[in-house]
């Protein structure tokens, strides 16, 4: 029995290993653009002691981090030194930000120590963009084999796919990007396809999709789009859903490319522009629409034998940035000012709104939960929490030190989070 001993005891950790739950957090705002991972409780409040680790990140970028296993991945933007004090000059003298060149930057972090596992460098390009976004504003895309990353300058929009270790499978050139606003689309993985919102100004664009293994085009769908979009596409009655201005909620077969409906709800007759992501509550799909000091609109719709259905609709304190959060039947709006809603998922029906105390600027990212909190950041880097619950209740203002524009991920019960320089990860601590 004794001699046997070891050999049991190893059989029992491989076994508990392989059915243990990798940690991950596969694309912008995690399972299917939910924001949601409830398999562990966040803190709440922090001190010092929740911090674990914080890592200096080299350039400059919006897009979030994704996970898999022990890695982190995240894309940065590294500026010609001398390109950007001219062009710091050039923007005091005029508005608009002069086309820069920059070295995209593909990085790899330890979850568990913080350290850079390593670095992929890619070719510099100009890139010209709006003063609130920046050129490594796309949130890559990871599965168990590779992790696609995704830029955009006006000649070139580039997808690449590393594995793990940060050696490269492929890169594709997907042609010119078109949209003063500069690239902001994520790609995302679904089954063996890499897929992507190609949406861009003009018409220009199309939404498409390539073969993970190789960068093979499958398929493409032509766009009339006028507006270059963010919006990153989720899975819904396994049918791909984006969201776009002129046209509305498009189902897509994810295999063939195939559009099983596309239906315009929100309002042709002003500028809008489909930012946040869509996502699925129920039986509906949730987007919304908008722009600035413009009518913003929170949808939701059911594709029902194959045809879209409006269900509800909200045009009052919709975020035009943030995506919605769900959270059990209920829905979380959180817009860019920092007024939170809480609404009946099948209904519409509000259940409360407040205005939430300590917002300072802009709210750029999304809110993500851990079933019973839900979080968000604003510019300022102060990490706002409330209850996600039918009653409203405020419960912690917890800064970071600097400026946020980016969607936290969540993984194994930390919370990892971008700033300007930094990527911090929060643990409940000791």
């Amino acid at each position: 029995m004794n001699r046997h001993f070891p050999l049991l005891i190893a059989l029992i950790a491989f076994t508990s290993l392989q059915g243990a739950e990798i940690p991950k957090w596969e694309r912008f705002r995690g399972p299917n653009g939910s924001g949601v991972d409830a398999s562990r409780e966040l803190p709440v409040k922090w001190a010092e002691s929740n911090f674990e680790w914080k890592t200096k990140i080299p350039g400059q970028g919006h897009g979030s981090p994704v996970i898999w296993g022990d890695h982190i991945f995240l894309l940065s933007a590294v500026a010609d030194q001398v390109s950007e004090e001219n062009g710091s000059k050039n923007r005091k003298k005029k508005k608009g930000q002069p086309a820069l060149p920059y070295q995209w930057v593909a990085i790899a972090v330890s979850r568990n120590s913080g350290e850079i596992v390593w670095q992929k460098k890619f070719p510099a390009r100009k890139f010209k963009g709006h003063r609130f976004n920046s050129p490594a504003s796309s949130t890559a895309a990871v599965n168990a084999e590779r992790v696609v990353f995704s830029w955009g300058t006006a000649d070139q929009l580039t997808l690449v796919s590393l594995s793990h270790e940060g050696e490269l499978h492929w890169q594709k050139d997907m042609g010119p990007v078109s949209g003063g606003h500069g690239f902001g689309a994520s790609p995302i993985l679904y089954k063996d396809l890499v897929i992507l919102n190609n949406d861009q100004e003009k018409g220009a664009g199309n939404l498409f999709a390539l073969r993970a293994e190789n960068g093979e085009l499958v398929w493409t769908v032509p766009r009339k789009s006028q507006r270059i979009s963010y919006s990153v596409p989720c899975i819904y009655q396994e049918n791909l859903v984006f969201v776009n201005w002129q046209h509305g909620f498009t189902a897509i077969q994810p295999e063939t490319g195939a559009v099983i409906d596309d239906k315009s709800v929100f309002n042709l007759d002003t500028n809008e522009r489909a930012i946040s992501s869509p996502v699925v509550v129920g039986e509906t799909v949730i987007g919304t629409c908008g722009f600035t000091a413009n009518p913003k609109h929170c949808v939701a719709m059911r594709l029902m034998e194959n045809k879209w259905q409006e269900i509800w609709r909200i045009e009052k304190n919709v975020p035009h940035i943030p995506s919605v959060v769900a959270v059990g039947d209920r829905v979380f709006l959180w817009d860019d000012a920092g007024i939170a809603s809480c609404i009946e998922a099948a209904s519409g029906k509000q259940v409360w709104k407040e205005r939430l105390p300590n917002i300072e600027g802009t709210c750029f990212g999304s809110p993500v939960s851990d079933g019973k909190h839900i979080f968000c950041a604003d510019v300022s880097g102060n990490i706002h929490v409330i209850a996600a619950s039918e009653n409203f209740s405020y419960l912690a203002t917890n800064p970071l030190g600097e400026s946020c524009k980016t969607t936290p991920a969540i993984a194994d019960g930390k919370m990892y989070i971008r700033t300007e320089t930094t990527l911090h990860a929060v643990s409940p601590g000791t």
